[in-house]
């Protein structure tokens, strides 16, 4: 957790929830339970073992950072996990509505509890919403929910990207889309034809595209190359990072207005 990250779409994390419980296939290799198991900093992400941990004390951590960045809340975690009381969530997005010169990006895979809770939280246009689609099943289980969410931004996180994706009835409402292929020891195979076919979708709907990775025994191993170029779009501008975390292929336009997908963006984008 900090002011810098190497996830290609986003530019620092903030965790002020820790810990898990595997809910979907997406989440059988985790990073974070090896990242969580290797420091020794709590136990295996399964069910019946309680491993959620709160910190209060991380809360105000944004509002500590002056520079404006885009901020991937709980990428140890997820917020709307059923062992994170309501007031603590509702806490959280209060922060991130006082952090106005942040972006946050809220990743889940508890689609329901996020429908469930959404009327109750502060949802300012700072404050992107998304959720992990790994397989066709989940896609027509999460997307919909998602789509309840009154947000400025929502997103998809089709990573670890495990079949083969149709999108195409579910791309109205969504402002971005990113793939992925799984990284780790035991990563899954992705399959390039599955990644361009929700390119395309993407492309088609007019939907900003983001291709993180091909994944592989590393995060870094086989690149984020699709077909002779990196594909980096953003669903708005994100506030001004240092140089070396900008991502390219933004849209220079106004955080008050969606963007459509930039597909003049040709640049390479510098590995961080």
């Amino acid at each position: 957790m900090g002011d810098r990250s190497a996830i290609e779409w986003t530019q620092a994390t903030w965790n002020p929830v820790t810990g898990c419980t595997k809910v979907s296939p997406g989440c059988a290799y985790c990073y974070a339970e090896a990242f969580t198991l290797r420091f020794k900093r709590g136990g295996r992400f399964i069910p019946g073992h309680t491993t959620i941990k709160t910190h209060a004390d991380r809360l105000e951590m944004p509002l500590k950072w002056r520079r404006p960045r885009l901020i991937f809340v709980n990428s140890m975690s997820d917020l709307f996990h059923e062992e994170v009381p309501d007031s603590f969530i509702i806490e959280t997005f209060q922060i991130m509505k006082q952090a106005s010169h942040h972006v946050f990006q809220v990743l889940t895979k508890r689609h329901t509890r996020m429908a469930e809770l959404a009327p109750k939280l502060p949802l300012p246009d700072n404050v992107w919403m998304g959720v992990s689609v790994e397989n066709q099943h989940w896609v027509e289980q999460r997307i919909p929910e998602l789509k309840k969410v009154p947000a400025k931004v929502r997103f998809l996180s089709c990573e670890p990207l495990l079949k083969a994706l149709d999108l195409t009835r579910y791309l109205d409402g969504i402002h971005w889309v990113i793939v992925g292929g799984e990284s780790g020891p035991k990563a899954r195979p992705i399959h390039a034809d599955w990644v361009r076919r929700i390119r395309d979708d993407s492309v088609a709907a007019g939907v900003p595209f983001f291709f993180k990775q091909w994944g592989g025994r590393t995060s870094k191993a086989r690149g984020r190359i699709l077909e002779g170029r990196t594909w980096s779009d953003m669903p708005l501008k994100p506030p001004s990072p240092p140089t070396q975390h900008r991502p390219v292929g933004h849209q220079s336009v106004s955080l008050a207005e969606p963007a459509a997908s930039s597909l003049a963006s040709e640049q390479p984008m510098a590995q961080v």
